[in-house]
């Protein structure tokens, strides 16, 4: 949720951290993968900043790139636009969508946003009461009548009390 950057490190060593651990990097090609990261996630010229020199919006891209550094084939997403801007929440939505299609990335997204949950999705689930309530497709869930599903997405809980 907060992007998790160690605040004593710069951009560069953040998004590298991963890097270090693999036995076949040499420094040039971190310095280089951390480049093509921050490049992807729109942050070039941040590399020497600190965290708490990026705004919000920044520190979360520059937690995507740390996170596709080491070029996962899934990313877990734990409500990626709380706290966000309607602005920067569309940036951050536009920008999960381009880790999928352009690095072939899988995600999770975990969001109470639904907004953001129907720009990005493919599929969505909604859990309820330990269960899985509802899954489909963004348009099947707009159609859908389950009162819970249906309160849920409206922001109307006296629908929600209504399902059995």
């Amino acid at each position: 949720q907060f992007a998790a950057l160690f605040d004593s490190m710069t951009i560069a060593e953040n998004v590298g951290m991963g890097l270090k651990r693999m036995p076949d990097m040499s420094g040039d090609a971190i310095d280089q993968r951390v480049s093509e990261c921050l490049q992807m996630v729109d942050l070039e010229g941040t590399a020497e900043k600190l965290p708490s020199e990026l705004s919000g919006g920044q520190r979360k891209r520059a937690g995507f790139a740390r996170a596709i550094a080491t070029r996962p084939k899934y990313m877990l997403y734990d409500e990626p636009t709380t706290g966000l801007d309607p602005v920067t929440t569309a940036v951050i939505d536009e920008l999960i969508v381009r880790m999928s299609d352009e690095l072939g990335v899988t995600g999770v997204v975990i969001t109470h946003d639904m907004k953001s949950a129907f720009r990005i999705s493919d599929r969505i689930a909604m859990l309820y009461h330990g269960g899985i309530r509802f899954e489909g497709t963004p348009d099947e869930l707009r159609m859908c009548e389950d009162p819970v599903v249906k309160g849920f997405i409206e922001g109307r809980p006296k629908l929600m009390r209504l399902a059995p």
